[in-house]
């Protein structure tokens, strides 16, 4: 079988934002769209691309603040999830993907199913990788987030620890069966890419405003009833950050939801690449995607 190698692009969208996105696949076929979470980027699907790309069009953006994604300063950008929506929804009709299956991972989760939202039909199905939408999800990791939340001033210095080297290799590594067996370039390159200037106050920023997104919770689980989109729940059992509850709390709406929980953590990318790929091949293929 040949090696389908991704294309790194950019697309200028959202009056002036240039978005850097990996792409592999016909045009022609099926779109999935991979959305990353903090603090990595569409770097995280470098290895999942070609697998799926063998039967699909897939397309993985860096959100803005993250990876290599550029929002001109003179754009005065609202860090917010709502915004990343509004930017994401302006990338696919750049791209003029009117339908797309969307892989959720860690941030990518509100940010895809605000878009989905927004769009009613367009979202196909879902994969969601620790991507959490159920309050039983969050893990003890979010206490001191919890408190930021409540007191942003008083815990903002605080929340600096999240931002550090040993915390972002530790999202990597924790819970991973053979944390040894983690490309470091990983780790190093979302650190590297969060002490750009300025990045840090982005990043407190969206640590603050993610609590709009449990505010969603009840309008994402709405949606699920009433549209019933197939969906997929695979899991790294051993994440701490998002637990394997918020998979499992998906089939209180969604009762023919697919849950698969994987001995590994956070990124479970990095660990059971191929294992992930295989069900979501079977999994689009089942529901004829």
């Amino acid at each position: 079988m040949s090696f389908i190698v991704p294309q790194t692009k950019t697309v200028t969208v959202d009056e002036g934002v240039e978005v850097f996105y990996r792409e592999a696949g016909l045009s022609s076929a099926p779109n999935i769209l991979l959305l990353h979470g903090f603090p990595s980027s569409s770097f995280q699907f470098r290895n999942l691309i070609p697998l799926l790309a063998t039967k699909y069009h897939v397309v993985a953006p860096d959100l803005p603040g993250f990876g290599f994604t550029v929002v001109p300063e003179a754009r005065k950008y609202a860090y917010t999830f709502d915004s990343f929506a509004k930017t994401i929804g302006a990338f696919v009709d750049a791209l003029k993907l009117e339908k797309y299956a969307i892989y959720i991972f860690d941030y990518g989760a509100p940010t895809g199913l605000r878009l989905m939202l927004d769009r009613p039909g367009s979202v196909t199905a879902i994969i969601s990788q620790n991507g959490n939408a159920y309050m039983i999800g969050l893990g003890d990791f979010w206490e001191s987030v919890q408190a930021y939340w409540e007191d942003p001033e008083g815990h903002r210095e605080n929340l600096r620890n999240l931002l550090t080297l040993e915390s972002t290799k530790w999202q990597y590594v924790s819970g991973a069966p053979n944390p040894e067996s983690i490309a470091p370039e990983t780790y190093h390159l979302d650190y590297y890419l969060m002490t750009r200037p300025g990045n840090a106050h982005i990043q407190l920023d969206l640590i603050l405003d993610y609590k709009t997104n449990v505010v969603l919770y009840p309008t994402f689980h709405k949606y699920f009833r009433q549209h019933k989109p197939p969906t997929l729940a695979i899991w790294g059992k051993n994440d701490q950050i998002f637990v394997p509850a918020g998979a499992e709390a998906y089939k209180k709406d969604l009762p023919d939801v697919q849950v698969k929980l994987l001995d590994t953590g956070h990124f479970a990318l990095e660990t059971h690449l191929e294992e992930i790929a295989s069900e979501i091949l079977a999994f689009l293929e089942k529901h004829q995607l």
